[in-house]
């Protein structure tokens, strides 16, 4: 139930002692962790053979644009916003399907994409061109094309920042956002590419650290009840693995101690805790969840319904290591018919 973040190219000493000793089921990793396709791959695949018995989840954020996590010579697509102003939903499917089987060859097998914020607020500090239109509609179509297209090339997709990141005006990484919508504003701009997504069972979805005060006065959608058990699962009958948004940002770090944060998100019904940087406060938190669930029957409930939910997700989706070989590796990552694609997408404007 804990991803966390690496500290370098390879596994260090210290790394590898901690997953030897913590059952952590996922990796993230970032631009100072990724140097070129052989590396990449080989990192992937120490990270597969140390948690083999249960395959782990090896996690990136490749959206294009800013959000562009690996060095050449993978392809660099544009923003979803550009790919949105094309309204081509075949193109938003190979986009998808390009990005995911240059990932897979260098052993990803979780993308944090796409994003289906609704660009609602142009003053947004933190979406912004991230997002794929401010129409619902064209997220919604545009949004699924992507996830189906990064089923095809063999990545899980995972969809954000739910119930809506567009219409905030401040940077959850800095502060806790607030989005003053009614709730008719919101089931009407903000939900509804969320709401297709998850009918259609979306693998996992990912909620953001914002306030919503029609939804849950109290608390942000990742430690909300209201929003997550309630609307979500109920309402909606999302049955996928939900992540939260990572636990050190300071919308939810500033605001709540570790442990108040690591109960109220688990509680709520998020699966999947994030620890980007700090791997101490992820080992924290692991121990600090296990004395919950020893302790309290209904966290230990909650507990075994996310590590279900989780191991069922890797049964279906995690077969093998995915990484090409070495040699073979050319042919997959920054080929001349990916890079037409990016033109294609940008000469439809």
């Amino acid at each position: 139930m804990i991803m966390i973040g690496l500290q370098g190219k390879q596994l260090t000493r210290e790394e590898e002692r901690l997953l030897g000793n913590y059952p952590f089921g996922g990796f993230i990793l970032f631009s100072h962790n990724l140097e070129e396709p052989k590396q990449i791959r080989s990192l992937s695949h120490s990270l597969w053979e140390i948690k083999k018995k249960t395959p782990p989840l090896i996690a990136i954020d490749q959206e294009g644009g800013r959000v562009h996590r690996l060095p050449p010579p993978f392809t660099h697509f544009p923003p979803a916003a550009v790919l949105g102003r094309t309204g081509n939903s075949d193109l938003a499917y190979r986009a998808g399907m390009t990005i995911a089987r240059e990932l897979c060859a260098v052993g990803f097998n979780l993308n944090f994409a796409p994003v289906l914020d609704v660009h609602s607020n142009p003053g947004n500090p933190v979406i912004g061109d991230r997002a794929l239109s401010s129409d619902p509609e064209q997220v919604t179509q545009l949004g699924w094309s992507m996830i189906e297209g990064l089923r095809s090339g063999g990545v899980i997709p995972c969809a954000k920042h739910f119930p809506g990141h567009g219409d905030t005006a401040q940077d959850s990484h800095l502060e806790l956002p607030i989005v003053k919508k009614d709730l008719a504003s919101l089931k009407s701009v903000e939900l509804p590419p969320f709401f297709h997504a998850c009918q259609n069972q979306v693998e996992c979805l990912m909620t953001a650290h914002v306030l919503y005060p029609s939804l849950d006065p109290k608390y942000p959608a990742t430690l909300s009840q209201t929003i997550i058990a309630d609307l979500l699962r109920k309402e909606v009958g999302y049955e996928g693995v939900i992540f939260g948004d990572d636990m050190e940002m300071k919308a939810i770090s500033q605001n709540y101690s570790l442990e108040k944060a690591v109960s109220l998100a688990i509680q709520a019904g998020v699966d999947a805790l994030m620890f980007c940087h700090q791997k101490e406060v992820a080992v924290q938190a692991f121990e600090f969840l296990c004395r919950e669930a020893e302790e309290k029957i209904e966290i230990r409930a909650r507990v075994e319904e996310s590590c279900e939910r989780i191991q069922r997700l890797k049964r279906r989706c995690l077969k093998s290591f995915t990484g090409a070989s070495g040699d073979d590796l050319k042919n997959f990552v920054g080929l001349p018919e990916h890079r037409k694609i990016v033109e294609e997408i940008q000469g439809s404007l």
